[in-house]
């Protein structure tokens, strides 16, 4: 679709005269900053489609964003503009079959789970795929909103803020950055967001390949067939640095989960003699005995001896 001027006009004004909701801090936050993280979206070309789905990338950016514009007391739930935002005309939301969004929805969890994408209008479409309007409507919302904090997010956007704090912190590289944000018990975007990251940097850390077989395998299409498993389950430890991981391939990734491989104190594997199997089999667990984990560049990437030590003692069925 063209892109035209007065279509430019109309999306200034909506955009500049968003219903905000009325609240002891004052006008709620949260719709300019998930447009202005959808925008970030744009920017980066991760919209393929005009279909908006809910990821860790969009919950971290929602979160970076509002930690550096808002300087009120608002939570930054991310649930709440997510659902709010289809008041203005120009947002959509699509349920998953049999699901329907109502405004009772008053968790992330729960929105999660009935939502499959959202998408815009699909003028409002064509003005955030060019860059010129894209920046114009970026720049109305950060002035109409966020007057006193551009400046401090025009700067900070480069090298720090949420996502980049938390990726460091996942990846063991800054334990201190993370410290301030977090929290005994993770609340359920934070939890969204870390998980989508250990997913992502722990098969990275160790170049998509299985730590155990070798085996790397990738598509065009941007699948990976290396997972990132947890040592120690994350319901137990609240731990999901990449020290807490390893990258496995889907099988591998069962039996360990289940105890029937672990990892002994020289980084060797150690397979269950409770199981049952054709041994000449080329896949057979009982190849893998003794056979070395390929480790992450890096020493501050290797799975900690705590960890494993941990999974041998509580997990592994020797």
């Amino acid at each position: 679709m063209p892109v035209s001027p007065e279509g430019l006009k109309r999306y200034l004004q909506k955009f500049t005269r968003l219903r905000q909701g009325g609240t002891k801090y004052g006008p709620a936050p949260h719709k300019p900053v998930l447009l202005l993280s959808i925008i970030a979206l744009f920017e980066k070309g991760e919209v393929l489609d005009n279909k908006i789905y809910i990821t860790p990338e969009l919950v971290g950016m929602f979160k970076e964003n509002f930690a550096l514009l808002v300087t009120t007391g608002h939570n930054p739930d991310f649930f709440l503009p997510f659902y709010y935002l289809t008041s203005e005309g120009f947002w959509c939301v699509r349920t998953l079959p049999g699901k329907e969004l109502n405004a009772h929805v008053k968790s992330f969890n729960v929105l999660n789970s009935l939502v499959d994408f959202a998408y815009l209008a699909e003028d409002l479409y064509a003005l955030l795929q060019a860059p010129e309007t894209r920046n114009l409507l970026k720049a109305a919302l950060l002035q109409r909103y966020f007057p006193a904090s551009v400046h401090q997010h025009q700067q900070a956007k480069s090298h720090v803020g949420y996502l980049h704090s938390l990726e460091k912190y996942i990846l063991n590289e800054d334990t201190a950055i993370y410290t301030p944000l977090q929290q005994t018990a993770p609340d359920e975007e934070q939890v969204f967001v870390r998980g989508g990251l250990f997913k992502k940097l722990v098969p990275q850390v160790y170049n998509f390949t299985c730590c155990i077989t070798g085996m790397r395998l990738s598509s065009l299409h941007g699948f990976s067939m290396i997972d990132a498993c947890h040592i120690v389950p994350f319901s137990r430890s609240n731990d999901d640095r990449v020290t807490n991981g390893l990258a496995l391939c889907p099988n591998l990734h069962r039996a360990f989960d289940r105890g029937l491989i672990t990892v002994d104190p020289q980084l060797k594997v150690v397979v269950s003699s409770a199981i049952a199997e054709d041994e000449a089999n080329a896949y057979a667990l009982k190849k893998l005995e003794g056979k070395r984990l390929n480790l992450p560049f890096g020493a501050i990437h290797y799975p900690a001896p705590e960890n494993l030590a941990w999974h041998r003692e509580k997990m592994f069925k020797g």
